[in-house]
């Protein structure tokens, strides 16, 4: 088991969805929430839910709410919300809506994070997955300037910290659910 904490994203707006995508069935799971935490269970000792609001949720979790923000739906709130409750040198974060990243893929990423570098994050094809990776501590005054220059954009992080990418070429791993029709796909892959 990993010993650093694994932090599931799931306050997002899901507006592209048209529906909170935290909450829609997912293989055997009444939510894709209880299906990623599940999987995730087996691969760290610590598992944390990042939310708005953990009465969405009718199972039982360790949940991170987020810092109170008027309107503010962005993983940056998450992010500091996590470093503030944990108060570790670092979790693995993951998107709820990421649910085919392997074992292997969080080992790799895990294994690469040294402590010389703030962020370890996958890229597809060079692309980078922000989504997916290892954040340090020492990002937390950045991500406080985020919020307060109300700029969330994790990729200007990235470029402004000192970061690790590693680079993955499984598209079927990465395969985010933004909208109705990547979750029909999802849900053929199962």
């Amino acid at each position: 088991m990993i010993d650093i904490p694994c932090i599931i994203f799931a306050g997002g707006k899901s507006s592209r969805m048209g529906e909170d995508k935290a909450l829609l069935p997912f293989g055997s799971f009444s939510t894709l929430t209880e299906f990623q935490l599940n999987k995730l269970q087996k691969i760290f000792k610590d598992v944390y839910i990042s939310c708005k609001n953990k009465n969405k949720f009718d199972f039982q979790a360790k949940f991170i709410e987020d810092i109170k923000t008027e309107n503010i739906y962005a993983p940056s709130i998450g992010f500091l919300s996590a470093f503030h409750s944990l108060k570790c040198e670092k979790f693995f974060a993951i998107s709820v809506d990421t649910p085919f990243i392997s074992r292997d893929i969080i080992h790799t990423l895990i294994g690469q994070d040294t402590i010389d570098t703030e962020v370890t994050v996958a890229t597809l094809y060079n692309n980078p997955q922000p989504m997916c990776g290892v954040y340090h501590i020492s990002l937390q005054e950045k991500f406080l300037g985020m919020l307060e220059t109300d700029n969330h954009k994790l990729g200007c992080l990235l470029k402004n910290s000192i970061t690790n990418y590693v680079n993955f070429e499984n598209e079927n791993s990465f395969l985010n659910l933004n909208n109705p029709d990547e979750y029909a796909l999802a849900l053929t892959l199962i």
